[in-house]
């Protein structure tokens, strides 16, 4: 990950573009972990014949805790560099970046410490437990941190479709009046 405080760093050119382009450059990067991660997942069958569940299951539990957690870190870096980026811009240009905001004011993520609490994530752990009853009980974990995936790609999908709809209304000639 890099290290910038915003998206205007070091860059010179519109300053929309410039951050359209840094933060659609940094919803790639956690879309790429979670696909990493669940690639990683789905060969872990191939090691089934030379490990058992007991060292295999906690291990894709672990690839799955890695994925989502570089992925909320990667979307708490993008709200930060954001909200620095937005503060820099005139009234028109916040305006254009609005709906980019307004997806993570919608969809706030909580911090890890809070995600990886099965205590204060009771649905998640409820549902993560009824799965491990019914499949098996090594696979609760698996299905917790499962759970987180499926919000970080949530939350990036809808990411994804604001920064689309801001870069098309900036390419088309009707916004420029």
């Amino acid at each position: 990950m890099t290290n910038q405080k915003d998206y205007l760093t070091c860059s010179v050119g519109d300053a929309v573009i410039l951050i359209l382009k840094g933060i659609d450059r940094d919803v790639e990067r956690g879309e790429d972990a979670l696909t990493l991660g669940l690639g990683v997942v789905m060969l872990s069958s191939t090691f089934a014949p030379l490990a058992p569940p007991s060292i295999l299951l906690p291990l894709v539990a672990l690839t799955f805790a890695v994925s989502a957690g570089y992925a909320r870190i990667n979307y708490h870096n993008m709200e930060r560099k954001l909200l620095k980026s937005i503060a820099q811009l005139d009234g028109h240009e916040q305006l254009l970046l609005q709906p980019i905001a307004a997806v993570f004011a919608k969809y706030p993520m909580d911090p890890l410490s809070k995600s990886f609490n099965p205590l204060k994530n009771l649905k998640r752990t409820w549902k993560s437990a009824l799965g491990g009853i019914l499949i098996n009980p090594l696979w609760m974990p698996i299905f917790y941190v499962m759970g987180m995936q499926i919000i970080e790609e949530k939350n990036l999908c809808f990411l994804n479709r604001a920064i689309i709809a801001v870069e098309q209304k900036i390419s088309s000639p009707s916004s420029l009046v």
